[in-house]
């Protein structure tokens, strides 16, 4: 959920310079819980399930899964980018700066230049990263060292196929990764349900 540095807001009125990462790969595989009540808030947050990401970040992401592919292993996406509005209804459910960035701050996500992710092999069956997503323990850390050799290397591998494009993942989270290679201010533009 990191809330890294805080830039001003602006609106986008269309999709320009975001990218629908499953019209990029469509091997992405997506359970975006936001758009569920399989989340750690228990309620659905968005109107629908979409991945976008800024350009840049999301023809990254391609490129990483490519990169597993050969390993017979995809990417499955829980979140991307977050508008402002979400972001509020976020906050709204779980006002606290430990798990949600306050809605004026904003994230990476809300930025269009986060992915919260986890790897699953040619089955689509999820790989064991030793928590659920939104687990908030200190074995969901990634420098927490007490788990099976399996889930480190999981771990290890994930954070390097995505650190081999640009993205950085953060301390307290396994499954967040934002792209550190261009900065981007606030957004909040809300894409459509229609595809």
């Amino acid at each position: 959920m990191g809330s890294e540095d805080a830039r001003p807001l602006v609106s986008i009125p269309d999709a320009k310079g975001f990218e629908d990462v499953q019209a990029l790969d469509p091997t992405i595989l997506l359970d975006i819980r936001y758009a569920t009540e399989n989340n750690f808030t228990k309620s659905k947050i968005y109107d629908c399930p979409r991945c976008l990401l800024r350009t840049e970040a999301a023809e990254a992401l391609v490129k990483a899964n490519r990169m597993l592919k050969s390993k017979g292993l995809a990417f499955k996406v829980y979140d991307c980018y977050r508008p402002k509005p979400y972001q509020q209804r976020l906050w709204d459910k779980v006002p606290d700066p430990n798990y949600v960035a306050p809605p004026a701050k904003g994230s990476m996500h809300s930025r269009g230049a986060a992915v919260d992710i986890t790897l699953v092999d040619a089955h689509g069956k999820e790989l064991n990263m030793g928590t659920g997503y939104d687990f908030f323990g200190p074995e969901a850390h990634s420098d927490y060292m007490e788990l099976p050799v399996e889930v480190l290397k999981n771990r290890k591998l994930l954070r390097e196929t995505l650190e081999a494009v640009g993205f950085k993942g953060i301390r307290t989270e396994w499954w967040h990764f934002s792209y550190r290679l261009k900065t981007y201010s606030l957004a909040d533009y809300i894409w459509s349900c229609e595809k």
